[in-house]
């Protein structure tokens, strides 16, 4: 559902999972934004100017000019966004209170667990300059207990809390990434599904493509 914006959303990213969450809600969601690359790779997060709008130092980050009171606001975390843009717009959040719950315990299911987790296997898997055995077979463990949890959940569900939602997005762009999480979906019938159904959605592929 768009809604009416005058000027764009300037949305700080760059091509990670956590930095893919936003423009796929914008798509979504029909709201014009304006991609302003923070390469990470080169250190851009700790310029001045971005910790101002994300003192964490981490990516994403947007500047909405039609904020509340159609003032400015700043938000930074992917989840907090995610949330401010469904509220915003009315899209892929719920109103009714239930249908929130299920949302946003499944969204901070994924912030809190499947991404982190999942990085941290990227992490000792892939970019580690030493190849730790107990790191790996831990975090390795710990994605597949997260990916079953996943596919229990969309058993008798088409998306992770219902309707497809922002929990779906949240989570979509890590599971992208199962690969190199050593996870084979042959075993979680259900997420694979579930992933090529969210990842054929035009707004998802729009969202990816732009960064």
């Amino acid at each position: 559902m768009a809604v009416a914006q005058g000027k764009p959303i300037d949305l700080h990213t760059w091509s990670t999972p956590n930095g893919w969450k936003i423009p796929i809600m914008l798509e979504e969601c029909g709201l014009p934004y304006r991609v302003i690359p923070v390469n990470i790779g080169k250190g851009e997060q700790m310029a001045p100017e971005f910790l101002k709008i994300s003192p964490n130092n981490k990516i994403p980050a947007i500047v909405d000019p039609d904020g509340p009171g159609a003032q400015p606001i700043t938000i930074f975390e992917s989840g907090a966004i995610l949330q401010y843009l469904g509220r915003k717009t009315g899209c892929l959040y719920p109103t009714d209170e239930r249908a929130r719950v299920a949302v946003d315990q499944w969204l901070f299911w994924q912030v809190g667990g499947f991404g982190p987790m999942l990085g941290q296997t990227h992490h000792f898997k892939i970019y580690a300059p030493e190849k730790i055995p107990y790191a790996i077979d831990r975090f390795e463990a710990e994605a597949r207990r997260l990916y079953g949890v996943l596919d229990g959940q969309l058993a008798e569900r088409d998306y992770i809390a219902g309707d497809y939602s922002i929990a779906d997005i949240a989570t979509l762009t890590w599971a992208k990434f199962h690969g190199k999480q050593g996870i084979d979906l042959t075993g979680f019938a259900n997420v694979r599904r579930w992933l090529d159904t969210v990842l054929a959605r035009p707004a998802v592929q729009r969202g990816l493509a732009a960064i």
